[in-house]
């Protein structure tokens, strides 16, 4: 349509506006408020067009290959360009809503005399002679009503409305171009089943986009928004039947305006409606991967960087239109899913967590938890399913976490090796220690601990000479505690604070004596991405699950990684070292993924929790277990999880392995690398007197019970069938020198 005709159609709609007005005003000139001798200009001084808030949509999340796995949303909103709207839709719509569109101002002239006819003799309005223009300046005020009051006025079935409508079509007419205005009202129509306009339409309706649409499914759409309740297609076959009469009507329309031959709308009526209705499950629980959701989530409604406030955070997140790549690996995340599904079920009252983050870019690639997202039935705490983000700490939806246990001794042996302990460098051990002297905080005072008599945990031995080796494979618990006095508690906390360490309810650390032993509470995303340091020689990076944002306009916002060195390169190297020694002389001896890795067990005294943490230079990993009703109360011992009975769990037993196949199939495409040998110039050549006549001891007693058990008794079928009985006997496994092999 020309300039010259667009001007022509707004001028004639100026010279009869006058006249509609008043006849159209004439009934209820005072109940409307227009006065009488104003009613001529009424359609000349024209108010400015509506104002236009942004429309509501879907913000998508996205894994890292750029498939949807969540969306949050108000209304179920994509909004596209018109050129990515078949040209068979927007014929189908105009025939069936406004066929002289393109021809009038904005004021249906023909339209209106002929409802004016109608709403005259019944005192009201009885019959729409809406344009096309005044449907759009409809929905505009609806979805731009701050509240119900407002929502009402735009919808309220008077004349004084019907009038107001009228004038801001006119306004808007002269705002925009034809295919503007015709681009806004597919975009904010309301189709039924929660579809909100004409791509969510498609979706939802056929699983497919607007721009694919064919005719008998414009047809469908365009004949679905005059009655989009009443023609729900997922409300039942009696919606659906009334849809199939509104889509005839709609190919019949385009038909006899000679958009499509007759032959062309019969084919299309003889065919079925063809509805493939797509879910669109919005919110965590409906996602496929809800513990990631709701991480990512609370980092949209927490973080300062998405919205001053956090009514403005909710607003951005879930009207925004925004779409969010995330670092989720779904081949991670699977096998974290799977390796958990395996020996934790989701009714045991046992948990098991995991996360799983990338070394050099702090990117989580996997979060998974025993338990499904969702309420239970009642609301009951305990059942099979948690609203509590498990793999995460309290800020990002989790709980209170677990004590991290002897996790916390690598912090420990770092600050050794910074401080100049060469390896092989160590002491004699008593067989008991209490903590009385010797122990400050990083606040000066100090925090001894003459009340607590630390033991070693079942498997360290009574005493003795111990490396810094030997202590860390053998996960001995006095050793540790001497260690972490001779390098200065305070030093320890700041090694660890500089890898990330918080506790996972956000309070300070606890900086007591048994720091090393892991008494803090913590969350696996927040171990394995301290853990990622080590694999990353010494660079920490901060947890990140959010990699870029694309706003509604297609502006991108790149998330860089947020990392600093922690360590030195060499110190790290270090502690690779040695932490490689726990998989083939320490307490996952026997366990292995078939590519060189480090790690760290974890068992708290009384079997409270239980952790596995570890790395390869790809990836890191943190496994914990506990009891959801309460670590305290219901400690790890003689308890039944998944199929197993258990003793006690320790962190070789159960979380070790989750690790071992989680990381087996999480790496099974990516190449091996090894870790970078350490510096032996600046760490060997260190000495333990004694050490060397002990181990000889031990290996001559081992030796000796070998020989006094005979060859292969542990792995005799009798002893393997008994074994948990002689757990439940005597709360231990009956060959303490020999791991227990992982479940397959």
């Amino acid at each position: 349509m020309t300039v010259l005709r667009s001007a022509g159609a707004l001028g004639l709609a100026g010279a009869l506006g006058g006249v509609l007005a008043a006849a159209l005003a004439a009934p209820v000139v005072s109940g409307g408020g227009i006065a009488a001798k104003n009613v001529a200009n009424t359609f000349v001084d024209l108010p400015p067009a509506p104002r236009e808030e942004p429309l509501e949509q879907v913000t998508r999340l996205l894994d890292k290959d750029g498939r949807t796995f969540a969306q949050f949303y108000e209304a179920n909103r994509t909004t596209v360009p018109l050129r990515a709207v078949a040209p068979v839709m927007r014929k189908a719509i105009v025939a069936v809503e406004d066929a002289r569109f393109y021809e009038h101002g904005g004021l249906d002239v023909r339209g209106t005399f002929r409802a004016l006819l109608t709403n005259t003799q019944a005192g009201g309005i009885k019959q729409g002679g809406s344009s096309l223009t005044q449907q759009l300046v409809k929905n505009i005020l609806v979805e731009g009503a701050r509240n119900e009051t407002e929502r009402d006025r735009a919808r309220a079935p008077n004349l004084a409305r019907k009038i107001t409508e009228l004038r801001l079509a006119l306004a808007l007419e002269k705002k925009y171009r034809k295919d503007e205005i015709l681009e806004r009202y597919l975009n904010i129509a309301y189709f039924g089943a929660g579809a909100h306009g004409v791509e969510a339409a498609a979706r939802r309706f056929f699983s497919t986009s607007a721009s694919l649409l064919t005719l008998g499914q414009a047809a469908t759409l365009a004949g679905a928004v005059r009655m989009p309740y009443s023609t729900d297609p997922s409300l039942g076959r009696d919606h659906r039947d009334r849809l199939k009469l509104r889509r005839d009507l709609v190919l019949d329309r385009m038909a006899g305006l000679k958009l499509i031959t007759q032959q062309e709308a019969e084919s299309a009526k003889a065919a079925p409606l063809g509805i493939k209705l797509r879910p669109e499950p919005g919110g965590c629980e409906q996602s496929a991967y809800p513990f990631y959701c709701l991480y990512v989530q609370r980092e949209l409604l927490s973080n300062p960087v998405f919205g001053n406030t956090a009514a403005e955070r909710r607003t951005r997140m879930s009207r925004g239109g925004l779409t969010i790549r995330t670092s989720l690996d779904p081949v991670a995340q699977r096998a974290a899913e799977q390796a958990i599904r395996r020996h934790v079920w989701p009714e045991d009252t046992e948990v098991a967590a995991e996360a799983m983050v990338e070394p050099r870019t702090g990117r989580i690639r996997a979060m998974a938890a025993s338990k499904r997202f969702g309420r239970n039935p009642g609301n009951r705490k305990n059942g099979p399913k948690t609203t509590f983000n498990l793999a995460a700490d309290v800020a990002h939806g989790g709980g209170q976490g677990f004590q991290a246990g002897s996790t916390f001794k690598v912090f420990t042996l770092a600050t050794a090796l910074k401080q100049g302990w060469h390896f092989g460098d160590g002491f004699n051990t008593p067989g008991e220690l209490v903590p009385s002297q010797g122990y400050r905080d990083c606040a000066g005072r100090a925090v001894n601990d003459p009340d607590t008599r630390i033991l070693n945990a079942t498997g360290e031995g009574s005493g003795g000479p111990h490396s810094i080796e030997t202590g860390t494979w053998k996960s001995v618990n006095i050793f540790y505690m001497m260690l972490e006095r001779k390098v200065g508690l305070c030093n320890v906390v700041q090694t660890a604070k500089a890898l990330g360490i918080g506790r996972a309810d956000g309070e300070p650390l606890k900086e007591v004596p048994t720091f090393t032993l892991g008494v803090n509470e913590m969350d696996p995303v927040t171990v394995a991405a301290s853990f990622a340091t080590f694999a990353a020689r010494g660079i920490y990076c901060r947890p990140l699950a959010i990699v870029e944002i694309v706003g509604r306009d297609g502006r991108r916002t790149h998330v860089p990684p947020s990392c600093e060195r922690a360590l030195e390169e060499e110190v790290a190297d270090a502690v690779n070292h040695v932490l490689q020694g726990v998989f083939d002389k320490g307490t996952m001896q026997g366990q292995s993924i078939g590519r060189p890795a480090a790690g760290k067990t974890g068992t708290n005294n009384g079997y409270t929790s239980a952790w596995f943490a570890g790395y390869t230079p790809s990836l890191a990993a943190a496994v914990s277990v506990g009891d959801i009703r309460g670590s305290y109360r219901f400690p790890l011992q003689g308890v039944q999880i998944g199929d197993s009975y258990y003793g006690s769990v320790q962190g070789a037993s159960l979380p070790g392995p989750i690790w071992v196949e989680s990381m087996e199939s999480a790496l099974s495409s990516v190449e091996p690398k090894g870790f970078t040998g350490p510096d032996m110039a600046r760490f060997g050549g260190g000495n333990t007197p004694g050490l060397e006549q002990a181990l000889a001891e031990e290996e001559r007693k081992r030796r000796e019970a070998e020989r006094g058990r005979g060859p292969g008794r542990g792995d005799h079928p009798f002893f393997r069938r008994q074994r948990r009985l002689f757990e439940w006997l005597v709360g231990q496994s009956p060959l303490e020198a020999e791991p227990e092999r992982p479940r397959r």
